[in-house]
């Protein structure tokens, strides 16, 4: 029921933290999977780790903000099985915390552009790619600031409140396909919360809002996205699981 065998996946932001996580899991479930990531490096390192654990992988240069690129990664991940993708996990994401009178237009664009333009940008070209036999999936990653908001990132909160509405908008219009559409909002210990785990109060206080009172580990929240992507979860569309320890309840 949880098996990906003879399934693609492209994964972008995938060349660590969650991204990478995710890459290695979608691979140990069967799939063969397409590492994206800005950092060319970062991609090549990712793909190779799982390639020398067994699995099927190759990367690209992916920055999900250019059409060009996302046309590109989206016909390589589909090539892996003969011109079909199943999986899409729209994971790249940046951040430019600041208060918000201090937030400058740049970093406002920067964080919109990249996690609500990205995830349209490489979703629209992956939708002539995706099957209608019920093993099309699309995956994106929120955010307990996108449900609750979050102090110092207004730009953050709003982009990743606007792939909540995307998510849901996108389930509803790809049901007639069979292709189902659902959100992650993961809270874990990766480059992206190392400002808060860095800062002893700030650390504190998140801790403090996290009923199990720890941080997850990237691989902790990898399973969940296995599970979106697998036949277990052919019946749900339109959803948003937090997977953050109980932050959001």
């Amino acid at each position: 029921m949880f098996g990906l065998a003879g399934r693609s996946a492209l994964v972008t932001g995938a060349g660590n933290g969650i991204g990478a996580a995710v890459a290695k899991a979608l691979a140990g479930a069967g799939a063969a999977v397409v590492v994206s990531d800005v950092d060319k490096d970062a991609a090549a390192a990712a793909a190779e780790a799982i390639v020398t654990a067994g699995g099927r992988a190759e990367s690209v240069v992916l920055d999900v903000r250019d059409a060009g690129q996302a046309a590109k990664a989206v016909r390589q991940a589909a090539a892996l099985t003969g011109g079909t993708l199943h999986v899409v996990v729209n994971n790249a994401g940046v951040i430019a915390p600041a208060m918000f009178a201090k937030m400058t237009q740049a970093d406002f664009d920067l964080v919109l552009g990249i996690h609500v333009g990205g995830t349209f940008t490489v979703s629209q070209a992956a939708l002539p790619f995706l099957p209608d036999d019920g093993t099309g999936r699309i995956i994106n990653v929120t955010s307990a600031a996108g449900l609750a908001g979050t102090i110092g990132q207004v730009n953050y909160s709003a982009a990743k409140a606007a792939v909540v509405g995307m998510t849901k908008s996108l389930a509803k219009e790809l049901a007639r396909r069979q292709i189902t559409v659902n959100a992650v909002a993961p809270l874990a210990a990766t480059t992206m919360t190392e400002n808060i785990r860095g800062n002893p109060k700030l650390a504190e206080l998140t801790l403090a809002r996290i009923p199990l009172g720890r941080w997850a580990e990237a691989d902790e929240i990898a399973a969940t996205f296995v599970f979106f992507a697998s036949d277990a979860a052919s019946y749900i569309t339109g959803q948003v699981l937090p997977v953050d320890g109980g932050t959001v309840i």
